[in-house]
């Protein structure tokens, strides 16, 4: 009987990708659950803003140190720990609004263990990724965000209305532990045997210069922290990792509030069409990867030039649907405004995503840490921020159902999106700069 054969580094992505998946439906998951218990002892939308940031003071912690520690004892062994502290956090969460400390433990603590994931994930990919699939691969792992975000919020309202809010928080354990359980089986290090059958080696793979082994990473030797800083292409991506999570997070703990309070729709009634922004992001961000390298190995474009289209292109489109949401007070407008904001913004990824891996192979780690550092406090002041401006607004105008409470919250990432599209334009670079 003929085995059949998969490449490691395939299988590594599709962890990578159900790991992504995995610790967005967590987010989404708690943003629903909380929402709904909040709203039931009538919590204020500045205390919701609040309790929503605390996860994001917790995951800039962890951001540099997840890069630094994935590089110095490898990112397998730090996504297994981090998924595990997350786990059992969330298992025995109480979800109680007015349990406030409580909460915001148990937030930080998740906060600091997803703050090592994405930078492990990045050490992991440049290990094991060739730079002809490395805008693909990069891409499908980072779609998991999306398509665990649309399946929490296809899944999870109905489940919370069935079982009540707590119960989001035990599905989401079950699924962490899971994951871990997979992750521990079937993941390995380049320099080991694979622990499937395969055609090749994966030393051919490694024979290209940018794709890091363990012996010649940066953990035998010492990490230029003051070059990477200064780096302009580095703040590049940081400006641009800054907007990205700006907007996101924005959506992702404010849309279902926007589509209660702002257009009076129940989640729960809006069936599968409030899952189409982030399941939008998915299919984009897949697209943006493919089409980058096509154009890359083709040779159609630079590594350069393709980033910079993707990032000029997708940061664009999404600031002017960003702006208009709150024009549109049906849910169809919403929903396919929000979508094609999302959407783009995921095409852009493509873009400043992928480039840490093309300016910094051997510490792609530490570069994401840093970058995802800014992402971090994005969320930390956009999601808090937001809730300081419905409040203000509920003030004003009596309550959050007119265009008017909502349009500085969509108009601020806007004006983001394309300050840091001319950012990128102008100092961003394809090329390895760090050795």
């Amino acid at each position: 009987m003929t085995k059949i054969t998969l490449p490691v580094r395939y299988l590594i992505v599709i962890l990578t990708f159900i790991c992504t998946s995995v610790c967005y439906i967590e987010r989404v998951g708690f943003s629903i659950a909380y929402t709904v218990a909040a709203d039931a002892v009538s919590v204020n939308q500045s205390t919701k803003g609040a309790i929503l940031s605390t996860f994001y003071y917790g995951y800039a912690c962890s951001q540099v140190p997840g890069g630094y520690v994935a590089q110095k004892i490898g990112g397998r062994k730090v996504l297994l720990l981090s998924f595990l502290l997350w786990s059992f956090t969330c298992a025995l969460l109480p979800l109680d609004p007015n349990r406030v400390s409580i909460l915001i433990i148990a937030r930080l603590l998740v906060g600091v263990a997803q703050g090592f994931i994405f930078p492990s994930i990045h050490t992991v990919l440049a290990q094991w990724v060739p730079p002809h699939e490395r805008s693909r691969s990069v891409s499908l792992t980072t779609s998991g965000m999306y398509l665990g975000a649309a399946l929490g919020m296809l899944l999870l309202p109905t489940l919370v209305k069935f079982k009540g809010p707590q119960s989001v928080f035990v599905a989401e354990a079950a699924l962490g532990a899971v994951w871990s359980l997979l992750w521990f089986k079937y993941a390995s290090d380049p320099k080991g045997e694979s622990l499937l059958p395969v055609n090749k080696k994966i030393d051919t793979v490694s024979k290209d210069s940018n794709v890091v082994s363990p012996s010649n990473s940066a953990k035998s030797g010492n990490i230029p922290w003051l070059k990477i800083l200064t780096s302009l292409p580095v703040w590049a991506i940081v400006v641009n990792n800054f907007t990205f999570h700006y907007a996101l997070y924005v959506l992702m703990n404010w849309l279902p509030t926007y589509f209660e309070l702002g257009l009076k729709l129940s989640l729960q009634d809006m069936g599968s069409s409030k899952m189409l922004p982030y399941l939008n992001m998915f299919v984009f961000s897949n697209i943006g990867g493919v089409v980058a390298d096509y154009f890359i190995t083709r040779r159609i474009l630079s590594v350069t030039m393709m980033r910079k289209f993707l990032n000029t292109v997708g940061f664009l489109v999404a600031s002017l649907a960003l702006v208009v949401i709150p024009s549109f007070r049906t849910s169809g407008g919403a929903v396919f405004c929000s979508s094609v904001a999302l959407g783009f913004l995921a095409l852009g990824r493509a873009g400043f995503a992928v480039n840490h891996m093309d300016i910094a192979p051997r510490y792609a780690g530490i570069v994401m840490g840093v970058s995802n550092t800014a992402g971090t406090l994005a969320g930390i002041v956009g999601v808090d921020l937001t809730g300081r401006l419905l409040e203000a607004a509920k003030v004003a105008n009596s309550d959050l159902s007119t265009p008017e409470s909502w349009k500085a919250v969509f108009l601020i990432p806007g004006l983001l999106c394309v300050f840091s599209s001319f950012i990128f334009l102008l100092f961003s670079t394809g090329e390895r700069i760090f050795e």
